[in-house]
């Protein structure tokens, strides 16, 4: 299972990392690293993880994923996510994580026309 995610950064200096294919335990200890390295190197930004692309989170990785979150927010970082599906939120509410609804974003009235005009001309890939 591979895990690809792609980094946009708009004209207002946000990031939103675009996740697509699986989170398993193998490539969610990557992540984790590269997400922390993105927060550090930009800590004024907001950072959105789209999580549209996602087909498949194993337990181990969402565990990963969850303590992940958990060590960004207590170190004060401006962390979203969007587009969470059902089964994911589902599995969220089992690790008891009150700070993660506060994190979770509703797109559902969102202009996505005006989401791609706002990004700016940095990109980065990343893929495990």
């Amino acid at each position: 299972m591979s895990l690809k995610a792609q980094v946009r950064t708009d004209s207002l200096g946000n990031i939103t990392v675009h996740m697509e294919g699986g989170l398993d335990y193998d490539n969610s200890l990557p992540f984790r690293r590269e997400l922390q390295s993105l927060i550090k190197d930009n800590p004024l930004s907001t950072v959105t993880l789209d999580m549209n692309g996602l087909d498949f989170v194993g337990s181990s990785g969402i565990g990963v994923f969850v303590e992940t979150l958990k060590i960004l927010n207590d170190k004060k970082s401006q962390i979203q996510l969007s587009n969470v599906k059902t089964e994911f939120l589902k599995v969220f509410k089992l690790f008891e994580y009150d700070a993660m609804e506060a994190m979770i974003m509703d797109f559902e009235n969102d202009d996505t026309e005006d989401l791609n005009t706002r990004y700016g001309n940095r990109r980065k890939t990343f893929q495990n």
